[in-house]
Parts: structure tokens; C-alpha cells; sequence
């Protein structure tokens, strides 16, 4: 018996953690070929605007899978038309292939939201459930817990672990504008999105006005940071007219100092290789930190930035010994922008409208010994910039 895998998603774009996800899927669970299924219209999602057309998403997905002999590309949910609900397009592929055993491939989150889909038990009587996982203890125990439950109502689910880099489409267009994503995208891929100039791929962003930078860089982040980017851009805006910064300079700096702050660890790696960065041990160790030298890359080789607006973008995190006014700014603000609500950021507030200098040694500190709370490593600038204030008789805050 014939043993086929249905992988569907709104592949925008197809990237390589698909390609190694079905290839996975073909190795551990013993398929014969898996369909590769571009939705029309997702039920469970809808697509930003400006995505590509489903035609396109299709011929994009046709580039990925070229020199894959057992990932067939099938036009059947963007053929059919409307919502492409997988009930619907099981029942198609069981009419087509009456005696293969098949196999619905699907990520964690789909699984453990399972019952929400539409008409899951006509899927359920149809297909055995392939679920892919990554390994994680927690993560482990709730696919258990949906397994057991799932199969109590009869259903067959059988689980791939997939050790792959994580990555998702979302994280890829992310990719797309900082001009790195080449190591996720297959062959041909690239060049399809610059030729047809899809995901804004022909925008050019330097020198944009504030408004359209402040909708540009909203986009790239994750939703629950941007009111956290706007705050900061409004305590910059108070700090740079109260301290004689250039606030046009401020307001730009906290606009864009998170704009990479989506990118987990691995990404900022990969950004910073991409761009021919060499890193420092503390960096490559702890690369969580590094969305500041992120951003302050990004700020320049993507938006134009001045020199003075990419310096403070990347003290913001760490700072740095002999901050001039405006890293000063960006780095406070940063800490005690309107949404920030932690121990002692009612005195670091009032610091920073009478006192900048010890506002920005409290705001070190207070890092510092969280810091060695957690027993997590200290960054060397950040011990660096703290001593230097010592040095320069600004009083302990």
C-alpha cells in the first residue's frame, strides 16, 4: 500500500525548514512521496497584505521542491477555490488515491488546536495524523497528553521529530527586508521574490520620513513590542528637548532600536554572518543580546541612517564607557519609557528629568545585579561603562 504525506500551508514563501520538514516526514515515517499543497485562502490565518497571488505562492513552491523527487507540488486547494478547509481537500485526495494510506503532516500548534478545525472528524475517519515536534520537554508532554486523547476517539497518530533550525515564513519576510534571508530560501526562490518584487523587496527604505519609518518598523516587529517602541520614541522625544539632543535623531533612534528584537539567537547569528560580522566570545554565547548590534546594522545598511542614530541604536542594550547625550537618552528611555513597570522605575523616571548621567548609572546597575541574580554572564561594556561613570564622580543613584 502506497503511503502518502499531505503537507499544506499558505507557503509564504517556501522556505527550507519546509523542504527538511517533508524530508523528514519521508524518512521517519516511511511515505512513498509527500504532496506539497499551497492553500488558496487559509481558514486559520489571514495573509499580510501584499502577499504574493496564489499563483505565484504556487510557482514559488514548484522553484523549492525541483530537485526533490518525492515532493510533488499539487494545485488542488488553490484550484478548487474559496477557504481551503483540509476537510474538503482530504476527501478530494481519498477519491484520488482510494487505497494509499495518507498522511496529514502538521506542526505542534495545529495539533494541539486539532478540534478547532472545521469537521475534524471527517478528516479523523480519513487520514492518519503526522505530527511534527522539536523535542522540548513541555512542548513534549502537551503532544503526549493530544495524542493519547485523539486516539481514545480512535484516531492514528504517528509523530516526527524534526531537528531542524526553526524558522518561519513570518521570520522570513523579517529576513527578506534586512537582506539575509538567502541561506533559508531554495534554489531559485530569491530570485523569483527580487524578480517580481514580492514582500516589498523593490521598497527603498533610507532616509524614510518618521511617519513612514514608524510604520515600516512597526511592521517588523512582533505586535505586543510595538507600544513598548513607541513609548521609548516619546521619552526620547521629552529626554532629547530637556538634555539638547537632536531630537529628530532621538525620536528615529528609539523608533528603529528593537526593529531586529523579533530575530531569536540563531537568527541574529545568521544576520550577523550575512552581513560579515565578526562576533566576540560574549556575543556568540549570549546571543540574545545582540539585537542591538543588529539593529544598529540594520538602521544603516537598510534604512540610511547617520552615524549618531546607529551609535546610540547599539549602546541601547549594554551601553558603553563615554556614552555622549543622545546614547544616553536612547538607553534610558529605553528603560523607563511610559510601559515599562518594575521595582525602581519610579526613581529612575524622576532621575532622568534631573539627572541623566546617574539616571543612566541606576539604570546599569539595576541591570547588573539582575544580571548576577540569575547568575547569567555580564556583558563587558555594560561593567565597563559603569566603572567609567565612577571614575567621572557621578554619585550612586
Amino acid at each position: 500500500m502506497e503511503k502518502i504525506g499531505i503537507y499544506g500551508g499558505s507557503f509564504n514563501p517556501p522556505h527550507v525548514g519546509h523542504i527538511r520538514a517533508a524530508k523528514c516526514a519521508l524518512d521517519t515515517l516511511g511515505l512513498s512521496r509527500v504532496l506539497i499543497i499551497p492553500a488558496g485562502i487559509a481558514p486559520h490565518k489571514q495573509l499580510p497584505s501584499g502577499s504574493p497571488t496564489p499563483d505565484q505562492r504556487l510557482q514559488m513552491t514548484h522553484l523549492a521542491v525541483a530537485d526533490e523527487p518525492q515532493l510533488e507540488v499539487s494545485d488542488l486547494e488553490i484550484a478548487r477555490g474559496g477557504t481551503s478547509y483540509t476537510y474538503q481537500t482530504v476527501a478530494q485526495l481519498r477519491a484520488l488515491y482510494p487505497d494509499a494510506q495518507l498522511v496529514l503532516l502538521m506542526g505542534t500548534d495545529m495539533f494541539l488546536s486539532f478540534e478547532t478545525w472545521k469537521n475534524p472528524e471527517d478528516i479523523l475517519r480519513q487520514v492518519t495524523l503526522g505530527v511534527f515536534y522539536r523535542g522540548e520537554p513541555q512542548e513534549v508532554a502537551a503532544i503526549d497528553a493530544q495524542k493519547n486523547y485523539l486516539e481514545a476517539k480512535g484516531a492514528k497518530v504517528e509523530l516526527v521529530k524534526n531537528p531542524v533550525t526553526a524558522i518561519s515564513s513570518t521570520q522570513l519576510r523579517r529576513l527578506l527586508c534586512f537582506d539575509c534571508a538567502a541561506p533559508f530560501l531554495p534554489t531559485g526562490v530569491e530570485a523569483f521574490i527580487r524578480k517580481n518584487k514580492l514582500y516589498s523587496t523593490d521598497e527603498d527604505l533610507t532616509n524614510l520620513p518618521q511617519s513612514q519609518l514608524e510604520e515600516k518598523v512597526c511592521s517588523l516587529l512582533k505586535p505586543g513590542r510595538i507600544p513598548h517602541v513607541l513609548g521609548c520614541r516619546d521619552a526620547a522625544v521629552e529626554l532629547a528637548k530637556l538634555w539638547g539632543a537632536d531630537v529628530t535623531d532621538a525620536a528615529r533612534a528609539a523608533l528603529l532600536h528593537d526593529v531586529t528584537k523579533a530575530l531569536d539567537g540563531p537568527l541574529q547569528l545568521t544576520l550577523c554572518q550575512q552581513y560579515d560580522i565578526m562576533l566576540d566570545d560574549f556575543s556568540l554565547q549570549n546571543p540574545k543580546t545582540l539585537h542591538a548590534l543588529t539593529g544598529s546594522l540594520v538602521a544603516r545598511r537598510i534604512f540610511g541612517e547617520n552615524p549618531a542614530v546607529v551609535a546610540a541604536i547599539r549602546s541601547h542594550t549594554t551601553g558603553k564607557p563615554a556614552m555622549n547625550v543622545l546614547e544616553k537618552i536612547i538607553y534610558v528611555a529605553d528603560y523607563m519609557e511610559p510601559n515599562r513597570d518594575f521595582p525602581g522605575v519610579e526613581k529612575l523616571r524622576k532621575l532622568a528629568y534631573t539627572d541623566l548621567d546617574a539616571a543612566l548609572r541606576l539604570g546599569l546597575e539595576m541591570t547588573l545585579d539582575l544580571l548576577k541574580q540569575q547568575g547569567r554572564e555580564i556583558s563587558p561594556e555594560s561593567q565597563q561603562a559603569v566603572d567609567y561613570l565612577k571614575t567621572k564622580g557621578v554619585e550612586a543613584p
